[in-house]
């Protein structure tokens, strides 16, 4: 008897003492992550997804689906765009320099960066905290430029004017994080890709991560992403911008793994190195004067959203990324995605799905909203298609009828359909070339695809209608 109660204390003192996370392991069934995440993609089309699970600072689980645009097998360490993730990567690195006493989170910019100046006399009030927690009011341009390097990238904000007074509301703006990329390098000393490799990266062995100036750099083993449409994907060229600092990081799900391990431990590497303060940790995952749902370079999720979680996604015209920490289990969850959609946040859906089976819930499954949407838009298409070649070989009984009519009736007449041409050309040809972008029209249908080809059908269906009509005019009237 003293024996098996020995036997059972022993036990007991076992179990007390086995790290979380090992208990974790067990209560995340691999099957049921791989049969869910398998589902998804499958029904929505999706060519791949990379993902890992963390527990308490350590790696649970982590695994690749799919194949990316060459036909390789995406895995765990299949090197992909994370898009805005990066901020949280940028924040990162600004508080490591605020730990250090090189900075204070309420300075103000200005004093750190005297050659930034944009038009308008209350740049001199932004802080620090309030570009980390999207607040200066700086407002989010649409189409980016590429640039050479942060600098570049930089000067391009004098012209611009605060939307709204410094700290007053939450206004998202990927330039607040070009300025604290360039914060950084200027107060460190170092190129920000060197600083993030040097100070992030490398203590946290993601030696497959890096950052790049523009989305059309070149990055080795990286192949093209996909758009997706009608249910299916297409590899498509990444819409080129400069985006260091807001969106540049190409990572792994296995190195996403080590970064979110080191958020679950305090701040420490796997061997206990701290990166960051624990008060600075929190700080991050805290709202923020003005800013209620945004901390500094983390998303708060809703008072709807359960459980409670510190986020943040990603998302380029052919990428997106989701990354979550849910405070209440310790867990941490990252989905990459090679590919985008406009009309759902896959990578959302695949992490709460996790989330869920991490607490021993069923993940909820919705129907494929995308592919019918995409559906709807292609029968609209082709409906639009039909009726206007019928209108097209129709249109000189079409005039005949109205052979009486004066000319500005007439002209009147043809408003709706050359309107709507000019409108989508405008879209297609004239905006890809505003503001010295390299944006092109092949990009403008990479946006949405499926809507994309219903504007292209519209624009030529309107064109040859309106100048056939014209042309049948001018011909009954004999002047051709």
């Amino acid at each position: 008897m003293c024996k098996k109660l020995g036997v059972m204390f022993l036990l007991a003192f076992i179990l007390m003492n086995v790290p979380s996370s090992m208990m974790a392991a067990k209560s995340v069934d691999p099957s049921d992550v791989d049969g869910f995440v398998t589902d998804y993609i499958e029904r929505n089309g999706l060519p791949g997804a990379s993902i890992v699970i963390v527990k308490d600072g350590r790696v649970v689980y982590e695994k690749g689906y799919g194949h990316d645009s060459e036909g390789n097998p995406l895995t765990a360490a299949s090197p992909l765009r994370i898009g805005s993730v990066s901020k949280s990567f940028t924040a990162f690195a600004v508080l490591q320099l605020v730990d250090e006493g090189k900075i204070r989170l309420d300075d103000a910019v200005v004093n750190h960066l005297p050659d930034v100046q944009p038009d308008d006399p209350r740049w001199g009030e932004v802080t620090i905290r309030q570009l980390l927690s999207h607040t200066s009011g700086i407002p989010n341009p649409t189409i980016v430029a590429p640039a050479n390097d942060l600098e570049a990238g930089v000067e391009r904000l004098h012209d611009l004017k605060l939307q709204s007074d410094p700290g007053e509301k939450y206004a998202y703006s990927n330039p607040n994080y070009w300025i604290l990329a360039y914060l950084v390098e200027k107060v460190s000393g170092i190129e920000f890709a060197d600083y993030l490799e040097k100070k992030i990266f490398s203590p946290l062995e993601m030696d497959d991560s890096l950052t790049a100036v523009n989305s059309g750099d070149s990055v080795e083993e990286l192949p093209k992403g996909y758009v997706t449409a009608y249910g299916t994907a297409i590899p498509w060229t990444e819409l080129e911008k400069m985006f260091m600092g807001s969106g540049g990081v190409v990572s792994t799900a296995a190195d996403m793994g080590k970064w979110l391990s080191m958020h679950t431990y305090d701040g420490k590497t796997e061997t206990g190195e701290p990166l960051l303060s624990e008060e600075l940790v929190e700080e991050s995952y805290s709202p923020q004067p003005g800013s209620e749902k945004y901390g500094l370079g983390w998303s708060l999720s809703s008072e709807n959203v359960e459980p409670p979680r510190i986020s943040h996604s990603g998302a380029l015209s052919t990428y997106q990324t989701q990354q979550d920490i849910v405070p209440g289990s310790g867990y941490a969850v990252a989905v990459l995605l090679n590919s985008f959609t406009p009309s759902r946040e896959h990578a959302y859906e695949i992490s709460s799905g996790i989330i869920r089976l991490t607490g021993g819930e069923q993940p909820e499954i919705k129907a494929p909203l995308p592919t019918i949407i995409d559906g709807s838009l292609g029968v609209i298409t082709l409906i639009y298609l039909l009726l206007g070649g019928r209108g097209i070989l129709r249109s000189r009984s079409w005039v005949e009828r109205r052979r009486q009519q004066p000319a500005w009736r007439f002209f009147l007449r043809l408003i709706p359909q050359f309107a709507a041409a000019a409108v989508i050309g405008c879209f297609f040809f004239i905006v890809p070339m505003l503001q010295d972008n390299s944006s092109t029209t092949l990009d403008a249908f990479g946006i949405w695809p499926a809507a994309a080809v219903l504007l292209a059908v519209i624009f030529i269906i309107g064109l040859i209608l309106t100048i056939r009509r014209v042309y049948d005019r001018m011909r009954i009237n004999g002047r051709l």
